[in-house]
């Protein structure tokens, strides 16, 4: 009889990708986003490992959605105290921080758990074309 394989931190190589979120769609662009952090492009995707790589995301302004979501999107936080919920409209969040929206299309993806949370920090998202990661080397990935 066979045993199945789970690879241990010694087989796992993680990559380093760079992504041009200019002119992408907000969903398609944070379900690519999702599946390279989990790792489910790899043959050794494991469901209960970080077998991911890590993502740099730049241009996280110039995402581009569909319809009316520019007005009518609304990003709810809640502070927990009474009367502490605060809304901001999409158009509004790009101005302020546009690489929230990302990661937080991106987060819905993941796993919730311990092991969505590790994923999540596999994420770069940067507004502008700068990002401090060169010395990683990331290669360029099309969608």
């Amino acid at each position: 009889m066979k045993d199945t394989f789970i690879p241990s931190k010694n087989f796992i190589n993680k990559k380093w990708y760079l992504i041009d979120a200019e002119n992408q769609t907000l969903g398609r662009l944070a379900t690519k986003i999702s599946r390279v952090l989990i790792g489910k492009e790899k043959a050794m995707y494991t469901p209960f490992l970080d077998t991911g790589d890590y993502i740099i995301v730049i241009n996280a302004e110039k995402i581009s959605l569909s319809g009316k979501k520019e007005k009518q999107k609304i990003y709810r936080n809640h502070s927990g105290r009474p009367g502490g919920m605060r809304t901001e409209t999409l158009e509004k969040l790009r101005e302020r921080r546009p690489e929230k929206i990302i990661e937080h299309a991106v987060k819905g993806m993941l796993p919730k758990g311990p092991l969505g949370r590790k994923l999540y920090t596999n994420l770069k998202v940067y507004k502008g074309e700068q990002h401090p990661h060169d010395a990683q080397t990331p290669e360029l990935l099309k969608l």
